[in-house]
């Protein structure tokens, strides 16, 4: 990788690891739409280096807050990971051999829809969700990250929509992600396709996840979250409808873009 693109990717996995401590999800959903919509690293490489970091993102950003995990949602959530993941990483194995134009597709459908949800602020429930509704939607969060390794989106207006207070949400969904990026880890190495360039791009990236995650717990934004989000999703939108425009003249077969 030539040495501009590789501090692009330090600089964005320095923002995404910022944004996550602050807000406690969106470290997965940058880098794949930044990194993966410019093509630096190829999606299934970049997904397990985001694991990688995300999960180191997680574990410092929870430092001192474990507890106040929601631990009813957390435990349903986790029911729901295991076969989330592995349904979508056997697709993200399939589409990249077969039909990489398609997945590129998806990654872009799935950073605009991303992008989308976070400008709508979500209205508080009347009740904390039960537990079968949680554990369905571990499992269509650990499948989104079993394909890109980013289910922020999704599990962000879930847990913004508990009526809970902004720490616990935020301790909850770090948890949540450390438990998903683990466990997609462990099923990346047993399949095989733990690299040793997704090890050095997971060494590469740690100091900067390592000191995004420091600044978002010493140096909150002098925005507010809700700026921060609504930035974020300016930029997010327009990656993910630039990806999907590329992937669909891919597929199509032009060349005018």
């Amino acid at each position: 990788m030539p040495e501009l693109s590789l501090i692009l990717v330090l600089l964005v996995l320095l923002f995404g690891s910022y944004v996550q401590a602050v807000a406690g999800f969106a470290l997965g959903m940058i880098a794949v739409a930044v990194i993966g919509g410019l093509r630096l690293l190829d999606i299934p490489t970049l997904a397990a280096v985001v694991s990688f970091l995300s999960m180191l993102n997680s574990a410092l950003s929870l430092r001192g807050h474990v507890h106040e995990i929601h631990r009813p949602i957390f435990f349903w959530l986790g029911l729901g990971i295991v076969p989330g993941l592995l349904l979508g990483y056997s697709m993200l194995l399939y589409l990249n051999a077969s039909h990489l134009w398609l997945l590129e597709l998806c990654l872009g459908v799935f950073i605009t829809a991303g992008g989308l949800s976070m400008s709508v602020r979500p209205r508080s429930w009347s009740h904390v969700s039960r537990g079968p509704f949680t554990w369905s939607m571990g499992i269509v969060g650990g499948a989104l990250g079993g394909l890109f390794s980013a289910s922020g989106p999704l599990l962000g207006w879930f847990a913004y929509s508990q009526p809970l207070s902004v720490a616990i949400i935020r301790a909850t969904l770090l948890g949540y992600f450390f438990l998903t990026t683990s466990a997609r880890t462990v099923i990346v190495f047993f399949e095989g396709s733990l690299t040793d360039s997704v090890l050095l791009y997971a060494a590469l990236g740690a100091p900067a996840v390592v000191l995004g995650a420091w600044l978002g717990r010493r140096f909150p934004p002098l925005v507010s979250e809700e700026a921060l989000k609504r930035g974020v999703f300016v930029g997010l939108l327009l990656m993910g409808i630039w990806i999907c425009a590329t992937a669909l003249t891919t597929g199509l077969g032009l060349d005018f873009l």
